[in-house]
């Protein structure tokens, strides 16, 4: 668009809430190599186990035709910490009051009740009203196990949960959170 004195302005595309969740996994990996670079945690994007049935060439390479999934994945993230296990699965919702609890798998609250059982560092990222929280592996189990609700208030988020802030370098650091809850002792 011109305006007066040959300016010119771009006019920004509209808001696309595809791949919602991008945002938060590339905040997520971005400061895991941050951690990796300052050698302060290993810890990994886990890929989805696949199975590969059909595939086709073509000039830019292999194309995958037909896959299924091998088997259910547990969380998003893992690796080693100060000597821990730990893991996490990394969530985003676009409702304003709840997170629903349909976003995590049946297969993924026995995962997390596993690394409980065996001490591991184990908690959800969830990304709610533009906001980062980290809610404990053991409040979240908690809450399922005392409550008929099919989602997380925004309420409980808020209150039990931990606001990650924002920042440059790591985006996310969540780090910081799990030292003060998880290593609080030392």
């Amino acid at each position: 668009m011109k305006y007066p004195n040959n300016i010119q302005k771009k006019i920004q595309n509209p808001i696309s809430y595809k791949n919602r969740g991008m945002d938060l996994e590339e905040e997520l990996n971005l400061s895991n190599e941050y951690y990796l670079e300052i050698d302060k945690a290993l810890i990994y994007k886990k890929p989805t186990p696949i199975g590969i049935t059909t595939v086709s060439y073509s000039k830019q390479g292999k194309i995958i035709e037909r896959a299924y999934f091998k088997e259910p994945s547990t969380l998003d993230y893992n690796g080693l910490y100060r000597g821990k296990y730990i893991e996490y699965e990394a969530k985003v919702t676009k409702n304003k009051t709840s997170f629903p609890l349909h976003n995590i798998h049946p297969h993924q609250i026995t995962h997390i009740r596993k690394v409980l059982k065996h001490k591991g560092i184990v908690f959800l990222i969830i990304k709610i009203n533009n906001l980062v929280y980290l809610l404990k592996g053991d409040d979240f189990i908690k809450y399922i196990d005392t409550h008929q609700r099919k989602s997380l208030p925004y309420d409980f988020i808020k209150t039990t949960g931990y606001l990650i802030k924002f920042g440059f370098n790591p985006p996310l650091d969540y780090l910081k959170l799990v030292d003060q809850i998880f290593f609080k002792e030392e």
